[in-house]
């Protein structure tokens, strides 16, 4: 498996390239764009834009394995209001559209969520329907739509994900594995095995389960998760790509958080 390092671990304002170099100086073998409506690679971005972003990853020697987007929040896929999701499936298409460019084949995916105002089933019926309209341009991009598991009131089993998956019946729809985000309500190992081959891409995060909130999240062999147990289902189900870590500089130091997230990557990869 490759080391990596998502792009919100750098300061909001610094240029991709320049975070590129630094992840590449640093030893990351993996950088995972992050695109969104600000910021340093913005939606409106252009494909000359996004193909220096490419040509610098290649001469450097880096991978870029996919993009992530936060936009799947502000835009959800699962809305009741048929304009927001109009607006969600277009911002869908345009990413779908820039990881092409990057070269990328696997576009993080947040499928909307449950609210008081968003009932469960409401929201299935409607993030299947938009996967349904999503697959054509992914299909024809050759792009991944892989479907993150976030603490969205969705989704909220890997059975239930297995099955979404296999219900949009495209291969161009799998999982986004983030280990963190299970802690609070799963085991990963077991997700692992059970999404099996679906799963197209990893975060890599670390979580307290005492905590019960966000604070949870601390530097990766410092929460609960088994990680031997976690690298041994990730080798049963064939999976060999990145594992990217994705947090937060530290306050006062970009660069030694960036050797913290390395170092104990290294130390999984190992397990």
């Amino acid at each position: 498996m490759k080391t990596g390092i998502n792009q919100w671990a750098f300061p909001e304002g610094m240029p991709a390239t320049e975070a590129i170099t630094l992840a590449k100086t640093i030893g990351f073998e993996s950088f995972e764009v992050c695109i969104g409506d600000e910021g340093p690679v913005r939606l409106d971005a252009t494909e000359n834009d996004l193909n220096t972003i490419r040509r610098l990853a290649d001469k450097a020697g880096i991978e870029l394995p996919s993009v992530a987007s936060s936009l799947g929040w502000k835009f959800p896929l699962s809305s009741p209001d048929a304009p927001t999701r109009q607006k969600a499936i277009e911002t869908f298409q345009r990413l779908l559209q820039m990881a092409q460019w990057l070269g990328v084949d696997t576009l993080l995916t947040v499928p909307g969520g449950v609210s008081p105002e968003i009932r469960y089933d409401i929201a299935l019926e409607h993030a299947l329907a938009s996967m349904q309209d999503l697959i054509p341009t992914a299909e024809k991009l050759r792009v991944c739509l892989a479907i993150e598991n976030v603490w969205n009131k969705f989704l909220l089993s890997p059975v239930e994900m297995r099955d979404f998956i296999d219900q949009c019946q495209s291969e161009c729809v799998g999982a986004y594995f983030d280990i963190g985000n299970i802690i609070l309500y799963g085991f990963p190992e077991q997700w692992i095995r059970i999404l099996g081959n679906r799963i197209r891409m990893v975060h890599a995060k670390d979580f307290r389960a005492a905590a019960g909130n966000e604070t949870g999240f601390v530097m990766l062999l410092e929460g609960d998760v088994n990680w031997p147990e976690v690298m041994a289902a990730f080798r049963e189900v064939g999976y060999d790509k990145a594992l990217l870590a994705e947090y937060g500089p530290y306050e006062h130091s970009l660069e030694t958080m960036l050797k913290h997230a390395l170092t104990s990557l290294q130390t999984i990869v190992a397990l």
